[in-house]
């Protein structure tokens, strides 16, 4: 059986064209002309062509967007996926003993070292490494967790829909927005096998609110002989980080505060690839490592190839070069000055007003809820044009543009667009207002 090949494919999308030509006819419209359908069928196949994964332009200003890949990756980061990708590697050799190797070394060294645990182990996100951590030490047991950290983490996926999955028994103290070192006390008996604690990263509770501290609940567990785990969610571990960025638990302290096990993203506040990483006292994760989810859940090549070009810049202070930092610490001043030059640029194009704007970007991808970053964007002002419409022709441009709308503007945050995109901007503007 063959594939279409471009002109099969032109076809169809002429022939889809004309059908619903004719069936606008029917509901009593006039028939469009010849160029009408084909640039209906030419629309049809830009439209399927985008169907499948493309490059965007990610002028929204949130720095972490989930649903345009988060973090984008940087030269040296695509660097190491590309050189492990396009050739052989020795993704489960011992070089050294001529003999099979482990895949997770390459990276868990690293992760050691840049954490200061003990052993660590990879899986394909936190969910997955939350699940795998539950089901290898504590399935068929209890495990003690606050209500107000009963939290979904997107997609409708729940922790305890994630606990049951694994085989652990949920149960839960205090309330949504106070709970208390006693409540944890109380709830432990002799088939607790672990207290957890998960870190509300994607949402805040104020107000007449209690949690107990994670050295808190270290003690208390170690005290009673049960196993503390933190899922920490963003997976901060750089003490450098803006100061509107240290709101997030530090991989590290977590680790020195007491916790046996601590779970976190490598593709949020660590600026990495996709995955999840789990740390912890060596038996734990020997553990995990025996667990025969681990295979289902495992990593491949590009992944721990980007994950430890990622590690290696943090261990080199090269932070900067990883673009989530990058992005955040740019000065606002910065973003002002490229705001103005492109809005000069467009000033005089079409009946939209042009102008840059200050405005306030986010961190985004389920970290820092409530911090906002002052930044500035390119603001179009349309007359007759919706700002909804005018959105809707940047999503279409190429590459696509994904903006925001606010009081009938459309801003383009500068903050989470790259200084070489500049000039792509400006243009598909352009052609867009033309």
């Amino acid at each position: 059986m063959g594939f279409d090949g471009p002109q099969a494919r032109a076809t169809a999308m002429a022939r889809r064209a004309l059908d619903e030509a004719r069936v606008e006819v029917r509901q009593g419209s006039e028939a469009p002309d010849f160029d009408a359908i084909i640039d209906r069928a030419e629309t049809l196949m830009i439209e399927e062509l985008r169907m499948g994964l493309v490059r965007v332009i990610n002028a929204t200003g949130v720095i972490i967007h989930t649903n345009l890949g988060r973090a984008p990756m940087g030269s040296e980061q695509i660097r190491a996926v590309i050189e492990v990708a396009g050739t052989y590697s020795n993704l489960e050799y011992d070089l050294s003993e001529g003999r099979r190797g482990s895949r997770y070394a390459h990276a868990t060294r690293l992760i050691a070292r840049v954490t200061g645990a003990e052993a660590a182990i990879v899986v394909n996100n936190n969910a997955a490494a939350v699940l795998l951590t539950l089901a290898a030490l504590c399935s068929g047991r209890e495990v003690i967790i606050s209500r107000g950290e009963l939290v979904e983490i997107g997609g409708e996926f729940r922790i305890p829909d994630i606990m049951s999955i694994s085989g652990a028994r949920l149960v839960e103290v205090g309330t949504t927005n106070r709970t208390h070192l006693v409540d944890y006390e109380r709830a432990i008996s002799p088939d607790t096998a672990a207290i957890l604690k998960v870190h509300p990263s994607n949402y805040k509770v104020v107000g007449f609110t209690s949690t107990v501290p994670a050295r808190d609940l270290a003690r208390l567990a170690t005290g009673r002989g049960v196993t503390f785990l933190h899922d920490l969610g963003s997976g901060l571990v750089t003490d450098d980080a803006p100061a509107d960025f240290t709101g997030e638990p530090l991989v590290q302290v977590a680790l020195e505060d007491g916790a046996n096990v601590a779970m976190f993203s490598g593709d949020k506040l660590l600026g990495g690839p996709q995955a999840g990483i789990i740390v912890g006292h060596t038996h734990h994760i020997i553990q995990l490592e025996r667990h025969p989810l681990l295979r289902v859940l495992r990593v491949d090549k590009m992944t721990l190839a980007a994950l430890e070009a990622t590690l290696r810049l943090y261990l080199d202070g090269r932070t900067d070069e990883i673009p989530l930092w990058r992005m955040a610490r740019t000065d606002a001043d910065e973003l002002e000055r490229r705001a103005r030059a492109i809005a000069e640029e467009l000033r005089e194009i079409g009946s939209i007003k042009v102008e840059a704007f200050p405005t306030r970007s986010v961190a985004g991808g389920g970290s820092l809820p409530d911090v906002e970053v002052g930044s500035w964007a390119v603001a179009l002002l349309p007359d007759r044009a919706g700002a909804s419409e005018l959105q809707r022709s940047l999503r279409r441009s190429d590459p696509p543009i994904v903006a925001r709308v606010e009081e009938d503007r459309v801003l383009l945050d500068l903050r989470t667009v790259a200084p070489d995109d500049d000039r792509t901007l400006a243009a598909a503007i352009r052609r867009v207002l033309g």
